[in-house]
């Protein structure tokens, strides 16, 4: 397998909404790319901003743009700010370095996918994600 199957970015998505009811975080967005950057699954809960969906999609996206977490992404940002500027650019504004970009592999440790999460914190995405991830049998990398 190269890429996540609809099937498995579908059980993703529900296992990301169904953690964070579980830890009463705020509503979520939740984003699945395959390896190739395209939207597989997504779902935004009732009551999650408007903006969530392009968020949780930058944050996805960096993620599999850098083949690293968005937490580390994010750190990246902080001592090159000019050049995290440019990658926005280049993505068409894209690359969100924030954490709740999560890097799905499978069990060769190959890159098959990303989830990216806004709702909550930065942190509490990315425990959804890292949850949602390991519950469907992958190998979450945050970062």
């Amino acid at each position: 397998m190269t890429s996540i199957t609809l099937k498995d970015a579908a059980e993703v998505v529900d296992n990301v909404l169904a953690k964070g009811r579980e830890q009463e975080f705020e509503p979520l967005t939740a984003v699945v790319l395959d390896a190739g950057g395209h939207v597989v699954a997504a779902k935004r809960e009732d009551g999650s901003g408007i903006i969530r969906f392009e968020l949780a999609l930058g944050k996805a996206y960096g993620a599999l743009g850098f083949g690293l977490g968005s937490r580390d992404l994010a750190g990246k940002a902080k001592n090159a700010p000019g050049f995290m500027v440019g990658a926005s650019d280049a993505s068409g504004g894209r690359c969100i370095p924030a954490p709740g970009g999560v890097l799905i592999k499978n069990a060769d440790g190959h890159i098959i996918g990303a989830v990216g999460i806004s709702g909550d914190t930065g942190p509490n995405d990315e425990i959804c994600a890292i949850a949602a991830i390991e519950k469907v049998g992958f190998t979450p990398d945050a970062g």
